[in-house]
């Protein structure tokens, strides 16, 4: 007597949504003013001006273009607005931060441009775990965004999952 095994997660009508893949896979170029100062630290705007006027930007061509500083100085606004000026008729996208807050930034912008009705009455597992750390913050927009549609909202993986939403049956 063979039983046939009856694989109950593939044939559930659980809709999986996997923010992992809504993640950046480009790689952006780091863009740091502290080789625009003066002795690495102080902005004079003469200098300034003249040394971002000489910057090579064939290494910003099409690429997303993270802005940073990585010394201890204090940057006027005006500053970020000449790096922008500079590096915006070339790049594909100019980012002020690190890597990880633009990743959350394009994350949280994947999200609100996920059409949701799909998953409109339906069984969703957000899932939980990959190799790409995912920021709380994802989490909660999707459960915001899920909320007012789905059936159930479930966090984790489809055969282990931890519920976190189900809409009450209607008493009509």
């Amino acid at each position: 007597m063979s039983e046939v095994i009856v694989n109950r997660v593939a044939e559930s009508s659980l809709q999986t949504i996997d923010l992992e893949s809504m993640m950046p896979v480009e790689e952006p170029v780091l863009f740091d003013l502290k080789d625009y100062l003066f002795m690495g630290l102080i902005v004079k705007e003469k200098e300034f001006r003249a040394s971002l006027q000489q910057t090579d930007l064939s290494a910003y061509v099409d690429k997303t273009v993270l802005v940073t500083c990585s010394t201890d100085a204090i940057v006027p606004m005006w500053a970020y607005m000449l790096v922008a000026a500079l590096l915006q008729p070339v790049a594909a996208e100019v980012f002020l931060g690190s890597k990880e807050e633009w990743k959350k930034q394009k994350l949280m912008q994947a999200i609100a441009a996920l059409s949701v009705e799909a998953y409109t009455n339906q069984r969703v597992v957000v899932k939980g775990c990959g190799d790409e750390p995912i920021p709380e913050s994802a989490y909660m927009e999707i459960t915001k965004r899920l909320r007012p549609i789905a059936k159930s909202i479930m966090y984790g993986e489809p055969c282990s999952t931890v519920p976190i939403y189900k809409q009450p049956k209607s008493t009509a």
